[in-house]
């Protein structure tokens, strides 16, 4: 038997296209909101997965979508997420990732659709006071990105209190890696994360990676970070709807591995797995990179008793540069 509709917006893009993976893989199914400003149609025909094409803004298209099928649940994937762009364009940010949302919100309540499982962001933390952060940290982001993720989440706990709309908000860390089986994966463009960016100069796409500050209070002087592989994330995805649809309350968790590697580390396990050389240029610091951001899954853990698969940081760059090689080799 078939189980619930869910519409999962953003779904061409990275991790949405994963949570649609893993959510088929459960016998869900799934309908895809996706502009395609971001997202590839070619990873969604690739999963099979029924793709209509449009934006979170328009409300007469959400409000059909929601007559027209039968929709237990949401999945919201559907925002901009470059933050250098977001200091230079807060528009563009703030009318995506906040009154996107809010028209997709309107339009659940109208359609008497009350469960929402949110992909937010260790960015509404801002400069870490301690490591690794909790669920309880100080939420004071420091560019517009964070901002707009952090006012959907207040949007999320007061829709709550007046409708009853029940989500589960999760904060990702450094979502990294692909799928394993190679059939999706990472492709931006721009592309900005640190592991592409380093395997496409493996792949001789670009002439070097640079380095962004190697005097940092670290053990190798370079930032760092908490990667956690995109398949375990969309598992998460999964047990996070799974306890709203047990009629469970709205809850906060973090998705880390808990352990940071440092770029320098990344950039030494990708040589090794390669064979490949990949020339290193040395930036100054950018403003506003805190030397170490880790998160605690514990919650999450403990919860939904969710157990990441992928912690390793060879096997996610493995998946990785497997995906790389297919899409960009």
């Amino acid at each position: 038997m078939t189980k619930q509709t869910i519409l999962v917006t953003g779904g061409a893009g990275y991790i949405g296209s994963h949570a649609v993976k893993a959510l088929q893989k459960d016998g869900y199914r799934v309908l895809v909101l996706d502009n395609l400003v971001y997202g590839h149609q070619d990873i969604t025909q690739t999963l099979g997965a029924e793709l209509i094409v449009g934006d979170t803004n328009d409300r007469s298209l959400l409000d059909r979508i929601f007559s027209e099928y039968d929709i237990s649940a949401v999945m919201h994937f559907a925002a901009y997420a470059y933050v250098g762009e977001s200091v230079t364009q807060p528009d563009k940010y703030y009318r995506n990732n906040v009154v996107g949302t809010l028209s997709l919100l309107e339009a659940m309540v109208a359609a008497n659709v009350k469960k929402f499982v949110f992909s937010s962001t260790c960015a509404s933390y801002g400069v870490p006071q301690q490591i690794p952060i909790t669920e309880d940290h100080p939420q004071a982001p420091i560019n517009p990105y964070g901002a707009s993720k952090l006012m959907v989440e207040r949007i999320l706990q007061d829709f709550d209190i007046a409708y009853g709309l029940k989500s589960v908000i999760f904060r990702y860390f450094n979502a990294a890696g692909a799928d394993p089986d190679g059939e999706i994966g990472e492709d931006h463009q721009p592309e900005t994360h640190l592991i592409p960016l380093v395997l496409w100069a493996a792949l001789g796409k670009r002439d070097a990676i640079t380095v962004y500050g190697s005097d940092y209070p670290t053990e190798d002087g370079t930032c760092v970070r908490d990667y956690i592989h995109v398949t375990d994330l969309a598992e998460a995805h999964i047990l996070g709807l799974q306890y709203l649809l047990n009629g469970n309350q709205s809850e906060i968790f973090n998705l880390g591995n808990g352990n940071g590697f440092s770029v320098q580390q990344v950039i030494d396990t990708a040589r090794q797995l390669t064979g490949k050389t990949i020339n290193v240029i040395k930036g100054d610091r950018r403003v506003g990179d805190p030397p170490a951001l880790v998160g605690s899954s514990e919650k999450a853990r403990k919860i939904l008793n969710w157990q990441p698969k992928y912690a390793d940081l060879e096997l996610i760059l493995q998946h990785a540069w497997t995906w790389h090689q297919k899409r960009h080799g």
